[in-house]
């Protein structure tokens, strides 16, 4: 893998660019000059962890017959209050239509987060993540 990272704006807004060619913003936050540009690091970070567990989570109830006509991840994180400002906790609510079996579901959720995720496996032990499943209102 191979990413390129590059200041766009003074003074913090940046644009990664993949192999692909595919760009995405990145920003500070405003307290210290950021302009709103972009999602910051850590929100990066929290939404790679979504994502990669999504992918897992998809395919093995595709695999499983499950039809997910609706999927939403609901991601709430908090830092600590140090430098670094790393993560204490992450909590996943993962919502589906009202068709997929919540049993299945819950059990791809966990083999992703314990077993298939990189980037589970790529974060601290130190931060708590939680999940939950649900299905659609």
């Amino acid at each position: 893998m191979r990413l390129e990272l590059k200041l766009v704006e003074s003074p913090f807004v940046m644009e990664v660019k993949n192999e692909s060619g595919i760009v995405m913003k990145m920003d500070a936050a405003e307290k210290i000059g950021g302009q709103n540009k972009g999602m910051r690091p850590m929100e990066v970070l929290a939404s790679s962890l979504a994502g990669c567990m999504s992918v897992d989570v998809l395919l093995i109830l595709q695999k499983q017959r499950q039809e997910v006509l609706f999927y939403e991840v609901t991601i709430d994180a908090n830092r600590k209050d140090a430098v670094p400002s790393s993560f204490e906790t992450i909590q996943l609510v993962f919502t589906f239509n009202k068709e997929v079996d919540l049993n299945k579901a819950l059990a791809a959720v966990k083999l992703s987060h314990e077993k298939y995720c990189s980037v589970s496996a790529s974060l601290s032990p130190n931060i708590t993540i939680r999940t939950e499943v649900r299905h659609q209102l």
